[in-house]
């Protein structure tokens, strides 16, 4: 007679919860479960194959894919530019955020503690980012290196798809877009908070100073607006402290500014100027750290039209305590606009629930 392993059993099954979970994000079931397991084993893990075959694939077919995205969305761009924007699209920085933002260390199989602290460092600084930052960062804006571990996952998981799908490029590009988003574009690569911050100030009339000193090895910077003190970063990196202080500066700025949420959103519901504002990703995500609920997850659910004039509906979904909520937006015709367009009708939803 055979006994049964509970440890054995326990680990079999938080392997399914993890399958079932990751098919479910990505909208796509796997025919060969093994391979996603495969994926989700880090080298770390005893008497397993680790995903280092599966990741290896997974590089190269991201960034042919991509290649492919950026070379028929950008008719008019140059090589120079196509390279830099597709290295910002498959950068550590980005796709270690898409990692976090997803949650998909939780699902690995490691036995590390080193690695586990150096993941858990860069998710807490990772988290307190503003939520329409944590997929950009192509300039690496936090003080924590980003672990390869992370990024690693991420291109194992899209090797696992890929090898599944019987490498069939279009299809993988369809499946993974989704948690790649937001895709860095060439309008929106050079932004970064410090840009940010400059313009907002100009707009507003106010005087925006930023000051850097040394102490020891450590950066420090101040950005000072109308002479007060806004913002205070530090890092090793001189580049690294200057973008925290002006992340920290816009923060507060926010929070100084904004009146109070409920208002100004059931304001914006009735007339239907947030949407056009593009402010309501921020606003949900607000009201979603307000409730202590999970992050918003965003997913393209519909490309319309030909390259040059393509068009996107996105969904957007919010787990709540008790359920889990999906709204569908408008046709937009780029995809941060289209997750605006969700968000808001999401917003709106709440404020009538309430």
């Amino acid at each position: 007679m055979k006994r049964s392993c509970p440890e054995a059993e326990e680990r079999d099954g938080g392997l399914r919860r993890a399958v079932t979970e990751i098919e479910r994000l990505l909208g796509y079931v796997f025919r060969d479960h093994s391979l996603l397991a495969e994926a989700l084993t880090h080298s770390s893990y005893p008497d397993h194959r680790s995903y280092q075959r599966l990741e290896f694939v997974g590089d190269a077919a991201l960034s042919l894919a991509i290649t492919n995205h950026l070379y028929l969305t950008n008719p008019d761009l140059g090589p120079g530019r196509l390279s830099a924007l597709r290295a910002a699209n498959i950068s550590t920085e980005k796709l270690a955020r898409v990692a976090v933002r997803h949650r998909l260390y939780r699902f690995l199989r490691r036995n590390s503690h080193a690695l586990d602290q150096m993941v858990f460092d860069f998710t807490n600084l990772v988290m307190v980012e503003r939520e329409e930052e944590i997929g950009w960062a192509p300039y690496g804006g936090s003080t924590v290196k980003a672990p390869k571990v992370l990024a690693d996952i991420v291109e194992s998981i899209a090797g696992a798809v890929y090898v599944d799908c019987n490498f069939d490029l279009e299809l993988l590009w369809k499946v993974f877009r989704g948690i790649l988003e937001p895709i860095i574009t060439s309008e929106n690569m050079d932004e970064q908070p410090v840009t940010t911050l400059y313009e907002l100030c100009q707009k507003q009339g106010r005087s925006i100073e930023i000051k850097n000193w040394k102490r020891g090895f450590v950066n420090i910077t101040n950005a000072f607006v109308d002479g007060d003190l806004m913002g205070i970063g530090c890092s090793e990196q001189k580049t690294i402290a200057k973008l925290n202080a002006a992340r920290d500066a816009l923060q507060k700025l926010s929070a100084l500014e904004e009146p109070d949420m409920e208002v100004e959103l059931s304001s914006a519901a009735g007339n239907g100027t947030a949407e056009e504002k593009g402010g309501s990703k921020q606003k949900l995500s607000q009201f979603c750290s307000k409730k202590h609920w999970i992050m918003p997850i965003y997913k393209i659910e519909k490309e319309q039209g030909p390259a040059h004039s393509r068009r996107f509906i996105c969904s957007v979904q919010v787990e709540t305590k008790r359920c889990t909520f999906i709204t569908f937006g408008d046709p937009k015709s780029r995809v941060k606009d289209a997750e605006n367009s969700a968000a808001f009708k999401m917003l709106s939803d709440f404020l009538v629930g309430h």
